[in-house]
């Protein structure tokens, strides 16, 4: 080589930073000593076997980057079959100059080089690690550890020294195959001088054998090779020894002689598996450099026996567009939005991988994933895999957080739900190991009337809420839910409540399921249909088997050899696999085990005999393999196989435990480590046992004939229940009991087992009804009614109407109100007494209100206090009411005292019956609304006389309501007060005192407050299944909402739509149109409706249809008189407050509200006219506010101060009316009410403008205009806006000074 070039191609790589090293010289340096070769499998050292596997990884970086500066030499004029083109000192290797080399004890980077250059051309390459890849190792990455390096190349063709015109390198075809020949000959001993040292001398190539080795079983070494090797200086005859032999003899891997081999297998024109083009040598140094511990480093073992298939079984092959469009889905779900993913495709086909593929993703933003498995054993316990998946983010949320982060968001729970936290405790009960003061919080009675109210709309409702406080962008939930084809309505109805609401939760749901077993109907296809109307984006995939290509990847990285050796075994596996991943390992695995695929030690690589394989027959079924396989196994492995396999997918140990116990199946344990070693089964974290996939399962489960299956099941029951009787076992109950029942013919055979098991089934029962799963305790009761005797009602009396009242109650918490009502008239029939049938009756009448029949609700609770001795009239008038009133609060005075609270109804007659006036009250409500008041103040007047129960803090909660006066209010306030406080006596967390309390009472405390406590009552209400009461509660909340401005307008038109949204399913269409009427009142105030939509507006018809006096009607015109006074139609208002006014006999703080926009409105009217003939009225007027305020100034003292304001401003008392207008504008800031802030801002800046004080006048109205900006009104921001131009006009015009005007003009 000229030393010109040398120094030539020196500085050029100086200007590039790099050190350029002749690859004899960097060869030398690098030198891969046998002694050395052999550390690399016997060394006891993790040093020196480390630098071993660094100089391999080293030397392999320079033959790629030889082999893809070859690739490009055509396109450079470089001809392929020069010899002093391609020969070893023709190359140079670049390393980085960080590189110290001035110490020869010190080992240079495995990863420093840089780049390779070819002297004589001038051709340079450039060898890279994408910058995208180096952040993954970076702050403690796992880089040092790993040797895996994916590299690019890029020609620097601006350094070329040498060229050749391009028509001495166009000899046409036979040129190019004699050069290609060549070429490879010559890279052979390029590479072998590379990682031997030793120079090839000779261009004798001999020959070799005509079967390829990949077609041999047993060939021994790999000898009688290409080209030999010179004698070595210690004298050995070395003559005899081919090229690849002696590679191999100096522990040269057997990776790197197969490419060598194959180099010349290719230069002599033989077959096997001898390289075509040069690209497939770059592809295989790639391959490399890329995964060296499996392709390029030997295998490490004694015998062939421990060398097994290496599957990544953690990668997912082919499937690249599915992971990237799962992987997006996700990232959107990040920014605050529930989104959905579902994924179909036969068993096998990879749908868990490709899911699995997120949990990076999703632990790297701080979030959760949360896992359940539906299996046809589990089918009757289809909300219990949402609750289960739920209650273990409790443990992964106490896991992640710090205490004071725990104790926060334990306050946090407790003051969302309030009294509801004993609820969402038995729902999920890890709950209370959040946190130390956790388990404190959540003890609470039991409520059974809240019981019999709860459905599965409540139970989601409830799980929706904790979702919502846990959930967020920063730490969003990935619920996975796999093989919904188990899964029923019930489950999906909850996913479908969590992905739908709008009002803060951050969810990823992906669903799986095997397309083939899913039918059109399936409620799989409900929830998709559903989602689509909710408007929640969903995505769905279906997974096919893999493609050839694919196949031949796995099936490469499993046998640790290049895909091109693979390609012919990989074919013939995709033909009889049809590309199922899962059928393709056990496919392979078959093989192995058959002896049919086997590792040769000599060769280091698998082989095979094609035409053997091609010629094995086999089902297109893996359950075959699998069968196959299992029946091979010792008996104790397949006893634990079987038994696992009627569990369902996993079983917990301690099951495994409790079996061993008995002397049938003493062995079972015995099985355990071998079925794990065998990659059927493997353990988890939290103590289960499952197995590794749902075909496994079903083999197992097919290991037992068909006629032996429920024996087993029966046996398997009956086996744990004589072990854990009398234990505590916590939800292993469900599975003994649900293992018994399989039995069922042969319990009935045995009269003595009928009574225990229907207790088991019982009890089983009842704990799933305490944690809220009520169609499983329902599937558990009748199991359990269905063993009783047909003479149960007379020999176990009390175990039959304990047990149908049981079912009758899970029937209707699942919806299920024919079997419900079918049971309680049973009940109704066979019963001995009244006193027996009467929580059936209870249950019957929540029911009828559940399903809108209020009048059949109604004659049930008559009937029945007749039987009690009480008489409920036929009619009862509106004056008989008013008497009552008065009278029951005059009983109130007389009677009230702490003794009175603290003495309680002794009589359980007497309890039932103000129950029962109770109940009826709430039918009245809905069929005969003027018969309420007669049955409040008969229950207060009963709890008067006799004392209080649990139903007295309501009956006088509604007793305020009726009651309350702006006379009265301070007296009918104490007794709301009491109420309140008889209620925390009772534990009663019953949602009717709440709203009660703010439609009456309430209204002396803050309207925000209201407003945010009436929130939590609907929440409440929905979350114990009172519908009815949540959403009154919800309408009132929206009222005081609008009243208070307590919050922006578009989050209120958000809370609204949300509330509408929910009412499509749960039915309440008085609600509706109260929802209705407000929701005009918002849209019209954000923007007139342009933008957010009117068009569902409540008509006047739909008032009068409910007859006169309603408070429909009378909430339709105080909304009229609102949004006409804000939009300033000063008529409209007028008029519709004549109307208010005309059905509102009594005066209470509601139409006090309305009373002072009218007033505002007259003041308005009187300024335009210049007139003051209706100054009476506002004097009226103002009289009656300074009432209000006297008893609650929060909410009206700044009415009272504008209204006087304003009146002194027309009555030209100037010198008080600035300062009641600042008075009213620091009066309505106290109190909170932003919009009546801006509106004081704005009547002052009206005043002053008038008396041509048109500096402070721009001063109020940017005030006002800051107030409607946060209050979120486009249409009063656009009025003021207008109002300041005008006065800017003014000022302009008259060459005022120094007007201050606000940015936000």
């Amino acid at each position: 080589m000229s030393k010109n070039l040398l120094l030539a191609a020196a500085d050029a790589a100086e200007e590039k930073h790099v050190q350029m090293i002749p690859l004899r010289n960097w060869a030398a340096e690098n030198h891969l000593s046998s002694e050395a070769s052999t550390n690399l499998h016997q060394s006891r050292s993790d040093k020196i076997k480390r630098t071993t596997r660094e100089l391999l990884v080293r030397k392999v970086t320079v033959a790629y980057g030889i082999v893809e500066l070859l690739i490009r030499c055509p396109t450079n004029n470089v001809l392929l079959d020069d010899a002093t083109k391609i020969e070893f000192d023709n190359f140079a290797v670049c390393i980085s100059k960080t590189a110290d080399r001035s110490s020869s004890q010190q080992s240079p980077s495995w990863d420093d080089i840089r780049g390779i250059r070819m002297l004589s051309s001038g051709l340079s390459l450039s060898i890279e690690e994408p910058s995208y890849l180096s952040c993954l190792f970076e702050d403690g990455g796992e880089k040092d550890d790993q040797m895996g390096r994916y590299l690019e190349v890029e020609l620097d063709a601006a350094n070329a020294l040498v060229g050749i015109t391009k028509t001495d390198c166009l000899h046409g075809a036979e040129r190019k195959e004699i050069s290609k020949l060549r070429c490879h000959y010559l890279l052979a001993k390029i590479l072998y001088q590379l990682f031997t040292n030793e120079e090839l001398h000779g261009d004798k190539r001999h020959e070799v054998d005509d079967e390829p080795a990949y077609k041999k079983a047993k060939i021994g070494q790999l000898s009688e090779r290409e080209g030999r090797v010179p004698d070595n200086k210690s004298g050995s005859d070395l003559s005899n020894i081919t090229a690849v032999g002696r590679m191999q003899q100096v522990e040269v891997p057997a990776s790197i002689c197969r490419i060598v081999q194959n180099l010349f297998e290719s230069a002599s024109e033989r077959g096997g598996d001898a390289y075509k083009t040069l690209r497939e040598v770059g592809k295989d140094l790639h391959l490399l450099l890329f995964d060296p511990d499996r392709f390029l480093f030997d295998r490490e073992a004694r015998s062939t026996d421990n060398i097994q298939l290496q599957f990544k079984k953690e990668k997912l092959y082919g499937r690249d567009k599915e992971e990237t469009l799962i992987t997006d889905t996700f990232c959107r779900v990040t920014r605050g939005k529930s989104e959905a993913f579902f994924v179909g495709g036969f068993s096998g086909s990879g749908k868990s991988m490709l899911v699995d593929t997120l949990r990076v993703n999703v632990k790297n933003v701080g979030g959760y994933i949360i896992k359940h498995k539906f299996d046809a054993m589990s089918q009757d316990r289809p909300l219990s895999g949402v609750i289960s998946a739920l209650n273990q983010l409790c443990l992964m949320i106490k896991k992640r957080l710090s205490l004071q982060h725990l104790t926060a968001l334990c306050r946090k729970l407790k003051d969302d739900f309030g009294d509801d936290i004993g609820l969402l405790a038995r729902m999920l009960p890890n709950i209370c190991l959040l946190s130390p003061e956790c388990s404190s919080l959540f003890v609470g009675v039991e409520d059974e009337n809240t019981n019999d109210k709860m459905n599965p709309r409540s139970v989601s409702f409830t799980l929706l809420r904790f979702v919502r406080l846990v959930s967020s962008p920063k730490h969003p939930i990935m619920l996975f839910l796999d093989d919904l084809q188990w899964a029923d309505g019930t489950a999906l109805d909850t996913v479908h409540t969590f992905l739908s609401d709008t009002m803060g939760s951050c969810m990823l749901f992906v669903g799986t399921y095997r397309d083939n077993e899913v039918q059109v109907g399936h409620a799989v296809f409900d929830l998709m249909e559903n989602l689509k109307i909710s408007n929640v984006p969903t995505n769905k995939v279906s997974l096919t088997g893999l493609d050839q290509e694919n196949v031949n990847e796995m099936i490469s990285d499993a046998l640790c050899l290049y895909p091109r050796i693979c390609k012919p075994l990989s074919d013939i596996v995709f033909q009889k696999t049809k590309g199922n991943p899962f059928f393709v390992l056990e496919f392979m695995q078959s093989l192995q085990s058959r002896d049919l695929l086997q590792y040769d030690s000599c060769l280091k690589r698998w082989v095979w005999n094609e035409d053997t394989i091609r010629a094995e027959e086999i089902t297109g079924n893996v359950l075959h393999l699998l069968s196959s396989k299992m029946n091979q196994l010792p008996n104790d492995m397949q006893l634990l196989l079987k038994v696992m396999a009627c569990f369902g997918a996993s079983t917990k140990e301690p099951v495994i435990s409790y079996l061993a116990e008995s002397p049938e199946y003493s062995d079972v344990r015995n099985g355990l480590e071998g079925v794990i070693s065998d990659g059927f089964v493997e353990v988890h974290e939290e103590g289960y046992i499952k197995f590794v996939h749902d075909k496994v399962r079903e083999a197992a489960y097919n290991l037992i004939p068909d006629r032996d299956k429920k024996q087993l099941h029966y046996k398997l029951g009956k086996t744990l229940y004589s072990i854990c009787e009398g234990k505590d076992v916590g939800n292993t109950i469900f599975l003994i009991a649900s293992q018994i029942n399989h039995g069922k013919e042969f319990i009935e055979k045995d009269d003595a087992l009928r009574i225990p098991v229907a207790k088991l089934n019982m009890k089983a029962g009842k704990m799933a009804f305490d944690g809220c799963d009520h169609k499983m305790a329902y599937h558990y009761f009748v199991a359990a009614l269905s063993l009783l005797p047909d003479d149960s009602w007379e020999s176990n009396y009390d175990l039959s109407l304990r047990l149908n009242f049981m079912t009758a109650r899970a029937a209707n918490s699942s919806c299920r109100y024919d079997e419900a009502e079918l049971t309680l008239r049973t009940i109704f029939e066979r019963a001995w007494c009244l006193n027996d049938k009467l929580p059936s009756y209870f249950l019957l009448v929540t029911i009828f209100l559940a399903q809108g029949q209020p009048n059949e609700a109604f004659d049930i609770c008559s009937s029945i206090l007749a039987q009690l001795g009480e008489t409920v009239p036929d009619t009862v008038t509106v004056e008989m009411v008013g008497g009552m009133i008065p009278e029951t609060l005059s009983m109130y005075s007389e009677v009230y005292g702490d003794d009175w609270l603290g003495k309680q109804m002794e009589n359980t007659n007497l309890c039932s019956i103000v129950k029962l006036y109770s109940t009826i009250a709430t039918a009245a409500f809905f069929c005969k609304p003027h018969m309420v008041g007669y049955f409040v103040c008969k229950m207060v007047q009963m709890s008067l006389r006799n004392g209080v129960c649990q139903h007295t803090p309501l009956a006088l909660m509604q007793l305020s309501t009726m009651a309350i006066q702006i006379n009265n209010a301070a007296s009918v306030h104490r007794i709301a007060k009491n109420a309140l406080v008889l209620s925390e006596k009772f534990g009663s967390s019953d949602q009717k005192i709440c709203i009660n309390y703010y439609m009456g009472a309430g209204q002396l405390e803050s309207h925000l407050s209201c407003s945010n406590k009436l929130r939590k009552g609907f929440a409440s209400g929905l979350s114990s299944g009172d519908a009815n009461t949540a959403f009154f509660c919800a309408s009132h909340g929206v009222y005081f909402s609008i009243i208070s401005a307590e919050k922006d307008l578009t989050s209120l038109l958000k809370e609204i739509d949300y509330y509408l949204l929910l009412l499509e399913t749960h039915k309440s269409e008085l609600t509706k149109k109260f929802l209705l009427c407000f929701r005009e009142t918002v849209a019209t105030l954000i923007d007139r409706g342009e933008t957010t939509g009117i068009d569902a507006k409540l008509s006047y018809a739909d008032a009068y249809d409910l007859g006169p006096g309603n408070k429909l009607l009378a909430s339709l015109y105080f909304q009229e008189v609102f949004r006409n006074y804000w939009l300033g139609y000063t008529e409209r208002c007028h008029h519709y407050a004549q109307k208010s006014m005309s059905i509102s006999k009594q005066e209470n703080f509601s139409t006090s509200i309305m009373k002072f926009y009218h007033g505002l409105n007259i003041l308005d009217i009187l300024k335009k006219k210049a007139s003051y003939p209706k100054s009476l009225e506002v004097d009226e007027i103002i009289e009656s506010m300074k009432v209000a305020a006297s008893h609650t100034e929060t909410n009206f003292r700044n009415k009272l101060e504008l209204l006087e304001a304003e009146h002194f401003g027309i009555t030209a008392r100037h010198d008080v009316a600035m300062r009641a207008y600042d008075a009213a504008i620091v009066s309505a800031q106290k109190a909170g009410f932003l919009h009546e802030q801006g509106l004081a801002c704005e009547k002052a800046g009206f005043y002053c403008k008038r008396m041509k004080y048109d500096e402070k006048a721009l001063e109020y109205f940017n005030q006002a205009l800051e107030c409607y900006q946060k209050w979120g009104s486009s249409v009063k921001v656009d009025f003021t806006r207008k109002e300041l131009g005008k006065l800017s006009v003014n000022q302009a015009n008259s060459g005022a000074k120094g007007v201050f005007i606000r940015k936000k003009l």
